[in-house]
């Protein structure tokens, strides 16, 4: 059974950092990409950052761009958004999915990822 599970969520004063992990198992993770997404109170769902496992080709937000580094831990089936330089409006719900193609990944397609996890909570807040 395809599951996604994040972890590593928390409370962190601006300019901190987390880690946030997405557990996978059910698949071979090098046939899918991996997205993270985040959702703030009374905002529409925001792509973050994406992953390709075939190439690791990997897609940024313009608003996260040189402070979150997605990244692959291959022996643990897991992926993780490192997330330093925290401002307050990073804070929001972060989800990771699962879309069955590992060639190319998106965090505008939505809709292209078939599995995602429960979410983790990020506030960024002094």
């Amino acid at each position: 059974q395809l599951q996604v599970v994040e972890s590593g969520g928390g409370l962190v004063q601006p300019g901190g950092s987390l880690r946030l992990s997405c557990t996978t198992s059910g698949f071979i993770l090098d046939y899918y990409s991996i997205g993270w997404f985040r959702q703030a109170p009374g905002k529409e769902r925001e792509g973050v950052s994406c992953i390709s496992n075939s190439d690791g080709g990997t897609i940024y937000a313009n608003s996260v761009k040189g402070r979150f580094t997605i990244s692959r831990d291959k022996a643990n089936d897991t992926i993780y958004l490192q997330m330093n330089s925290l401002k307050p409006e990073d804070t929001a719900v972060y989800y990771c999915a699962a879309a069955a193609d590992g060639r190319f990944c998106t965090i505008i397609g939505a809709y292209m990822y078939e599995k995602w996890g429960q979410g983790t909570q990020v506030t960024v807040s002094s």
